[in-house]
């Protein structure tokens, strides 16, 4: 192995043997405690600490870096205290995750690191996020992200980079090819021969280093780190190296054949470069014992806290509190007179009032800057406030999800337009697992509204007409608002922006254009969590929400002897139970109504509540009401059959009747 020191200093180099030694002493000490069953698992770095130490010391302190499992020197290096680090392993309270998640899947913004999550490729979306904040407050600096070569397999691998080459990104790429996906080699995961092949076709560039070689890892770093901050642009740095662990301690190494091991056992990074400074006579023996005598008491005096720490005890009442980041909502009334608006304008109202009063709020989606958006909900936006804050993307849904939290852990706001409700999909990881989740375990808010055009009626098919607001009811951290009317449309979505928290924001398409409402100019704000009562009766309550709202009023207006509660939901997470649970309190009889299919709808949580809570003032079995549970058809004839309204109206009659 070849050191090039140029012009670094021996005190430099010295610096850089303490640095990368660190990594590997913690984690002798952690086999050994991995052994006595004192720790539960661990994902060795041993072999590879030559790029994560390379890394975090070529990149600034106030540049961020998002590791993966075997970075430990990227925390090492950062200088995060080790007490710190040995409570996060052991789920102790003085851990960043508190117990609530384990190893390396934290962040702490104090020392500029975001961690991953078990999928792998997420990560690199939320860098180029990072990244986009940096460019368009013109700050010169980079952002570096790590996964591995199997990771690279991942379609956010692909998503991410070709929006960083799109967008001129200030970001690293950095991919540890170390010949294993877990145990799956390198012939059966890819068959590029070299990663630096695929910088071709992304345009971008891309740099091959050795590695285990720790000062050409951080000169190269270096360089390039360097040159995009001054010329923001995307480079993918390939990393060759070795692990001559497992996967994790539990899963071996069997599967590596004994030559491989021997081979790379000769590179590495700790041992070679301890050689070189040895020959160079930048270190002697009695040094290198000093540095490792120093470290290993480092090392036992953090182990010492947090063994002495107590285990996390668990308070109920402080983990649901801790989903959500803190949000103070302050309602601000309407200050001007009403106009007309329709549904559509009344969201187009929102979104451009909401970038006139937050100048840190950037719109991202798919042709939604010079067209408009296929529905035109932004429509004149580019001219008012410039492509950079008004954002088309490519078609990658998740990268732009992931840029989101990148943009909310940098200090900005975005707005993200799913094309169609559908089309979430193919950015879901990105929602339930990063987005919902990200406050909880350690502490970072999603400032992320996901705007999402859902709903039938319009004969578009199976894929343009889902109204799948279900799939993320389900998931703690996330929040839900689904208006009927333009007033409603505008205030809670201007709400949605100002929270912290990310919220999936449905508007349903078939009222875009055909519901008219008189509808407050100016800024105002309206709660989540607050119903509409849209009629009073003392007969029968219908709860329901969006196009719901619209067919139970036409058909209440067909049987007026009907005294019907009609309830508005609004917001479906959080949604309003006392306002449902008085009503049938008043009225014993109960039917929700909902667009969505009927098997695994929201209805069915809120008819679990209220025969929990209202059993013994109930009339009559507590009715649901919703779509077939097969796919949205297209034909209209198959449509209006799919869709509850004509059901809806006979159920509600033989309710009545009870």
């Amino acid at each position: 192995m070849n050191f090039n020191r140029n012009n670094l200093t021996d005190d430099f180099l010295r610096h850089v043997y303490r640095q990368l030694i660190k990594p590997r002493l913690i984690e002798e000490k952690m086999l050994v405690l991995l052994r006595q069953g004192r720790i539960s698992k661990w994902f060795s770095g041993i072999g590879q600490e030559a790029i994560s130490v390379g890394v975090a010391l070529a990149m600034r302190e106030d540049e961020y870096i998002l590791p993966m499992h075997r970075n430990l020197g990227i925390f090492t290096t950062r200088e995060i205290p080790l007490h710190r680090l040995f409570s996060q392993f052991q789920g102790k309270p003085g851990g960043f995750t508190q117990g609530r998640d384990r190893s390396f899947h934290f962040g702490t913004r104090e020392f500029k690191i975001v961690g991953m999550i078990s999928h792998l490729g997420p990560q690199m979306g939320v860098a180029n996020g990072v990244a986009l904040a940096h460019k368009l407050r013109k700050e010169q600096r980079c952002t570096a992200v790590f996964t591995g070569d199997g990771g690279t397999s991942e379609g956010d691998f692909h998503e991410a980079v070709n929006v960083a080459a799109v967008w001129d990104l200030p970001v690293i790429f950095v991919i540890e090819n170390n010949g294993y996906g877990l145990s799956t080699p390198s012939n059966e995961q890819f068959r590029c021969k070299q990663f630096i092949d695929k910088g071709i076709g992304y345009g971008m560039e891309a740099v091959q280093v050795d590695g285990n070689n720790i000062l050409e890892v951080f000169q190269t770093i270096s360089d390039i780190a360097q040159r995009i901050r001054l010329n923001p642009h995307p480079v993918l740095l390939e990393c060759i190296t070795f692990r001559m662990r497992g996967h994790e301690e539990a899963s071996g190494t069997k599967y590596v054949p004994q030559h491989l091991f021997d081979e790379w056992g000769k590179k590495d990074p700790v041992v070679n470069f301890e050689q070189y400074l040895l020959h160079e006579k930048v270190l002697d023996e009695a040094m290198i014992q000093k540095i490792s005598s120093e470290i290993k008491r480092e090392i036992e005096q953090g182990l010492e806290i947090t063994f002495s720490e107590p285990d996390v005890s668990a308070d109920t009442q402080k983990e649901t509190a801790e989903i959500y980041f803190p949000f103070q909502f302050k309602e601000k009334k309407p200050l001007h007179e009403e106009k007309e608006m329709r549904f559509l304008d009344a969201i187009t109202d929102a979104m451009r009032l909401a970038m006139q009063q937050h100048s840190n709020l950037v719109i991202m989606g798919q042709d939604i800057a010079e067209y408009g958006g296929v529905f035109k909900a932004t429509a004149g936006f580019v001219n008012e406030f410039g492509k950079e804050r008004v954002r088309n993307t490519p078609l990658c849904e998740s990268a732009i999800i992931g840029a989101g939290l990148g943009l909310s852990v940098n200090g900005y706001k975005s707005i993200v337009e799913m094309q169609f409700a559908d089309f979430v999909t193919c950015g879901f990881n990105q929602i339930v697992n990063n987005l919902a989740k990200s406050h909880y375990r350690w502490g970072q808010f999603a400032d992320v509204v996901i705007r999402m055009p859902a709903g039938a009626g319009v004969g578009a098919g199976p894929f343009h007409s889902q109204t799948n607001e279900a799939w993320f009811f389900h998931t703690p951290g996330l929040k839900i608002a689904y208006p009927a009317f333009p007033k409603d449309a505008k205030g809670l979505l201007l709400t949605a922006i100002e929270d912290p928290n990310p919220v999936l924001y449905f508007e349903h398409k078939a009222l875009y254009r055909s519901i008219n409402a008189m509808t407050p100019e100016g800024y105002y704000t309206l709660p989540f969590g607050k119903a509409s009562h849209i009629r009073k009766g003392n007969e029968i309550s219908i709860i329901t929400y969006g196009f719901g709202v619209h067919w139970a009023m036409e058909i209440l207006d067909k049987y007026p002897e009907i005294s019907a509660d009609l309830i508005d939901l609004r917001t479906l997470m959080p949604w309003d139970e006392t306002a449902v649970l008085d009503s049938v309190n008043k009225t014993g009889k109960v039917i929700i109504l909902h667009e969505d299919t009927i098997t695994g709808g929201i209805g069915g949580e809120i008819a679990a509540r209220i025969t929990e809570k209202c059993f013994m003032r109930l009339d009559a079995p507590v009715i649901r009401s919703g779509a077939l549970d097969t796919p949205v058809p297209m034909s209209a004839a198959l449509e209006q059959n799919f869709l509850p309204k004509q059901r809806f109206e006979k159920q509600l009659l033989e309710l009545i009747s009870f």
